[in-house]
């Protein structure tokens, strides 16, 4: 989850955490301060000339009450429909370097974007159930059913159901119509708080949702913790006894060092790691660490199944290279389409990372360029004339597409039927010898790839030092990890056409390891042609610029995930390797929509350590959180590439 907030220049960590969880955790601080600054200047606006904010404590039906901001158009003249954000990140307003509450401060912006403080809307936030300055209990991804809930403790639905009621009696010049939206943790909140609706709500969006922590968003992928995400969150994420505005500000974790490479490799075991957080900050922390296995703690937390009853229309988002949801947004489309029939029910996916549709241009990431202004394109074209649709019955200039994609690599949006495309058809790249990765499956008997794996020693995910979650890895240049003898890499001969890949990527892997246990990353690469045009650079004066990077050859990462192998058959019932015994593991890398460009290369790397991204295995079978440092040994593992085991990327293909 790398839980994160949205708006003014936020420090990487603040930022991280805005959009995570809502606009993530700190995405909701920042959120708080203006949504959608990214946008316009503050300057050339002023909230205060055209909106009148109120503050109400609105009763749910256990007594709790929930702080909720209301900002109301000054024009009585007609009538507007609510368009509501629910938080953990606070309701409050971001103002002279500190967090506020109170009628006085206003934001510089409400809402998505400009277009909808101009079209008019009564703008509503609210912190969710003990959170800031609510009543009750708060509870990492409130569980839907629970047999026994604690005082305070709600449902996120009922409490949405009770503050809709009380808006519609309460708010005058409402036109009965109620949208809710959020990125990151107000995506979860957005998507729980729309089973069994009230009727008023009539359009929702989930973006960037949490759907399942353990199943591939913010806590685990396929079984391995996301070390580096979750500290730097959860050490400023903290609980405090609420009602309460603090904390005034989000507070980053102190390192001691440019990189967390180095800071998690000294401590190298997760016991060791959490020792260096303080009680607070290990409170929330810990629970994602010990539950190491999809048990009744995240089942519980899973809002997939109950994702039932849904009356509104509902326009889910994603982005191709969001660190910290990249599965919520297919879960929660998924799940709906499944479950309610007959609703609008609509997936928007882009090129983007946690919440990057809701500010600044989307024209690229990183070193990597998209040819366009994606967010803008969907701010604009997308998610206005949805919700304008919905609530005010706006006919949209072009009806919204069941799914709307940007296709990376080719860089065009499409517009699908159903996801994946009907026109996909899977297909399977195989490992070859030296390094060679086709469409045909390998001929000689008893050929494999080795290399020895040392925890000590791990594969960064990165080349570079930083700490948190550089959000630019999603398409880092793997070159440095190419050269490492710890990393295989199979390459494809140069395209002669394009190939286009949309769907779920599988890697189908037969693979033996000294110990008893090992983590297989497996990334899919797109490896550009050795003439390259250069990236635009900047060079002033006369003296030796620093060296920039050269394009031909790159190596942007398409997708990548791990696989703890010890959950090769079950994410409940984690099995040890028998040591040089050959076993099959198949498991979903996650979903692309990516064209390798004629010219191009395919490219996948398989290695055992993707640090710190991810946690150590020790590759000793082993409760990993109790794993002590004399546990972590080296191991020697080896990918088998033979016609009884052949192993591969299953990929879904376009014609």
């Amino acid at each position: 989850m790398m839980r994160r907030p949205l708006s003014r220049p936020l420090s990487l960590l603040a930022l991280s955490m805005a959009l995570a969880f809502g606009p993530g955790p700190m995405l909701a601080a920042t959120l708080a301060s203006s949504e959608s600054a990214a946008d316009a200047p503050a300057a050339r606006r002023n909230l205060r000339e055209t909106y009148t904010k109120y503050e109400y404590r609105i009763p749910m039906r256990d007594g709790v009450k929930l702080f909720t901001t209301v900002y109301v158009p000054k024009d009585g003249a007609r009538s507007y429909p609510f368009l509501m954000q629910r938080t953990p990140y606070s309701a409050g307003v971001q103002a002279e370097g500190e967090l506020r509450y109170g009628v006085d401060w206003m934001p510089g912006s409400i809402g998505p974007s400009p277009e909808f403080e101009d079209a008019g809307y009564i703008f509503v936030k609210q912190d969710v159930r003990g959170r800031y300055m609510s009543e009750g209990k708060w509870q990492e991804m409130t569980p839907h059913a629970q047999a026994k809930r604690a005082a305070g403790e709600g449902i996120e639905s009922q409490d949405m159901h009770d503050t809709v009621a009380w808006l519609l009696k309460n708010v005058p010049n409402n036109n009965g119509k109620v949208g809710i939206y959020g990125i990151s943790y107000p995506g979860f909140y957005t998507a729980a708080s729309i089973i069994d609706s009230h009727p008023a709500i009539r359009a929702a969006s989930p973006q960037a949702p949490i759907a399942d922590l353990y199943l591939g968003d913010d806590s685990y992928h396929g079984g391995a913790f996301m070390l580096a995400a979750n500290f730097d969150f959860y050490a400023a994420f903290t609980e405090a006894p609420n009602p309460t505005p603090l904390p005034k500000s989000w507070a980053g974790f102190e390192y001691g060092t440019t990189s967390a490479y180095d800071f998690f490799l000294e401590r190298l075991s997760l016991s060791n790691i959490a020792a260096s957080m303080s009680e607070q900050q290990r409170a929330l922390f810990l629970p994602n660490v010990e539950h190491d296995t999809y048990d009744a703690y995240w089942k519980a937390r899973a809002i997939a199944p109950h994702l039932k009853n849904v009356k509104a229309a509902v326009l889910a988002v994603g982005g191709w290279f969001d660190a910290e949801d990249p599965q919520g947004p297919f879960t929660t489309y998924g799940a709906i389409e499944k479950q309610n029939p007959g609703i609008v029910n609509s997936l928007v996916m882009g090129p983007w990372v946690h919440g990057g549709w809701a500010r600044g241009e989307g024209a690229r990431l990183g070193h990597v360029n998209f040819d366009s202004k994606t967010s803008e394109y969907f701010r604009k074209e997308l998610q206005f004339p949805f919700f304008e649709q919905h609530l005010k019955g706006v006919k949209p200039a072009a009806a919204l597409a069941e799914v709307t994609a940007f296709e990376t690599g080719s860089n065009v949006w499409r517009r699908y039927s159903a996801w994946p495309p009907v026109q996909a058809k899977a297909r399977t790249l195989y490992f070859g010898a030296d390094g060679k990765l086709g469409w045909t499956q390998p001929a000689v008997a008893g050929a494999f790839d080795e290399y020895v794996a040392d925890p000590r020693k791990p594969v960064p995910y990165i080349g570079y030092p930083a700490t948190g979650v550089p959000q630019e890895y999603m398409v880092s240049d793997q070159r440095f990890a190419a050269t490492r003898p710890d990393v295989l890499v199979y390459q494809s001969a140069v395209l002669e056409d394009d190939v286009t890949i949309a769907g779920p990527v599988v890697p189908k892997l037969f693979v033996s390891t000294s110990g008893t246990d090992a983590d297989w990353v497996v990334k899919l690469i797109d490896v550009y042609p050795a003439a390259y045009p250069k990236a635009p650079g900047e060079h002033k004066g006369g003296d030796i610029a620093a060296p920039g990077v050269e394009m031909g050859g790159f190596q942007q990462l398409v997708r990548g995930n791990p696989l703890r192998g010890k959950f090769r058959n079950s994410y409940e019932k984690p099995e040890p390797f028998t040591p040089n015994k050959v076993e099959a593991l198949s498991y979903e890398l996650g979903q692309v929509n990516h064209t390798f460009r004629r010219g191009h290369r395919i490219m996948v790397q398989v290695q055992s350590s993707w640090f710190p991204l991810v946690d150590l295995n020790p590759q000793t079978f082993i409760h990993i959180p109790k794993a002590k440092p004399e546990d972590f040994v080296k191991a020697t593992q080896r990918v088998y590439r033979a016609p009884a085991t052949p192993s591969g990327l299953q990929v879904m293909v376009l014609p």
